[in-house]
């Protein structure tokens, strides 16, 4: 089968994509709990997942953050332009 077909299949069915990119994440999640660690730097580098969980509250932080900034600091009433 052609890449491009499985790409555009993957692209009109945006449900499947994000079902494939959760069980990514999920897969590399357990992955991580049978990883042996040698030599960490730091406590946190011991405990299994804690990047993971580190990336996505830091994500989640950003975007809430962003949006907020964005609807207080930038946005404008519908009317602004009229006045």
């Amino acid at each position: 089968m052609n890449i491009g077909k499985i790409l555009e299949k993957l692209v009109n069915n945006a449900k499947t994509l994000q079902r494939i990119g959760f069980a990514v994440l999920a897969l590399i999640v357990v992955i991580d709990f049978f990883l042996p660690r040698h030599h960490s730097e730091f406590f946190w580098d011991e405990i299994p997942g804690f990047s993971a969980a580190y990336g996505l509250v830091s994500f989640t932080l950003i975007v809430v953050v962003s949006k907020t900034l964005g609807h207080y600091w930038l946005g404008r009433s519908e009317d602004y332009y009229n006045d």
